[in-house]
């Protein structure tokens, strides 16, 4: 069997979706790997290094995705290269289905079976499989750092001779994995952290990282099934607004990690909440990838509203791509072991597997996750 890993096409992409380590092990499993020419670079990995794993290294990116039977990759692809996947091709990639549908649609046309990493079910069996969690704690992380470099002040309380300095506040919005990551590197710089979200289920956790949770009562909240966040009504967003408003306001940096499974970020963060805030004040939206939490925040561009540093953190991982590899290298590796046929030396999709039916987005000629066609069913 053939597995291909392609360069990224986006140059500002510093993340390689396999490193030496993973090829070695998929060798190991029996399976061929053909690597394309300089796609380990960008994370500091040589072609070199990659031959010695036992890999195949080739500068013919046409011919090797015309021959694979697998084809991973971080990003989606280019639309124009899905005819050139053969049938019953495996493609593994985060693809955001939700918002690609025309390219969903060339996949399943092409009878490539296409899964998203997105949408690896957040279970117990799938954990190792996670890509979603593991590129979001890192996400979490580089926020503050970023956050910290832009903010005028230094984050943590110090004694010194010309008196005390009071330490930094820092209002984290959103405690899922990026969240809870926000707040523990925050609390390790020496920041007072306040922390807030709509599932109560979380406040234990937040606690534990040594953050105070902000409580607004907004009636029945809740999680998916997933552990996401459900959708707030108009009123509850009005409320929460109003809550966060007064913490904003006296904070010094807010980091914003809000999403919703499948549609655009809510938006949490108003020009009139921003103009309370202090001037020199940082925000860092995070979730500006999927729409934005912050009114102004603008994909890839720091901007000023009202003397507030204004930070929309694309890619946010890519600044820590060498980890960010690692990571989601191993997340591609749990994913092919776990369906990997020893005796054929293969590949065998499981379509009845409960991760695979979470994230098999195409197969057989067909759109077959369940999830994806009632999301297209409701656009018509």
């Amino acid at each position: 069997m053939q597995i291909f890993v392609p360069k990224e096409y986006d140059a500002a992409e510093l993340r390689v979706p396999v490193i030496p380590d993973t090829a070695a092990k998929l060798v190991k499993l029996g399976a061929s790997v053909v690597i394309e020419s300089g796609m380990g670079r960008p994370s500091h990995y040589d072609d070199g290094a990659y031959a010695a794993a036992g890999a195949t290294v080739t500068a013919d990116r046409a011919a090797a995705l015309v021959g694979a039977d697998m084809v991973l990759r971080i990003r989606k692809p280019p639309q124009d290269e899905v005819s050139r996947l053969k049938a019953g091709c495996v493609h593994v990639s985060f693809l955001d289905p939700f918002h690609e549908r025309a390219l969903v649609e060339a996949l399943a046309a092409a009878g490539v079976s296409a899964i998203s990493m997105e949408m690896v079910p957040r279970t117990t069996k799938a954990q190792k499989m996670d890509a979603l969690s593991s590129q979001a704690s890192l996400a979490g992380y580089v926020a503050v750092l970023l956050g910290a470099d832009r903010l005028p002040r230094v984050l943590p309380m110090m004694m010194t001779p010309a008196g005390t300095i009071s330490p930094s506040r820092v209002f984290v919005i959103g405690a899922g994995v990026a969240g809870l990551q926000a707040i523990a590197t925050a609390k390790r710089l020496g920041a007072r952290v306040d922390a807030f979200d709509t599932r109560p289920v979380v406040e234990e956790q937040v606690k534990s990282l040594g953050a105070k949770f902000v409580k607004v009562d907004l009636g029945e909240t809740g999680q998916t099934k997933d552990g996401y966040a459900k959708e707030l009504t108009p009123e509850q967003q009005a409320k929460q607004r109003e809550a966060m408003a007064a913490v904003c306001a006296q904070s010094d940096m807010v980091i914003t990690t809000a999403q919703l499974f499948g549609k655009r970020a809510p938006v949490i963060i108003t020009r009139e909440m921003i103009a309370r805030m202090k001037p020199g004040s940082v925000i860092v939206d995070l979730a500006v990838e999927t729409g934005g939490n912050v009114e102004g925040s603008a994909l890839g561009r720091e901007v000023d509203v009202d003397g507030v540093c204004v930070i929309g953190l694309a890619n946010a991982t890519g600044r820590v791509a060498v980890h960010a590899s690692q990571m989601y290298s191993a997340n591609l590796a749990a994913f092919v072991e776990s369906f990997w046929d020893k005796d054929q030396k293969a590949f065998a999709l499981k379509t009845e597997d409960e991760i695979a039916r979470g994230c098999l987005v195409t197969h057989g000629g067909a759109v077959v996750n369940e999830t994806i066609k009632a999301a297209y069913a409701k656009e018509g």
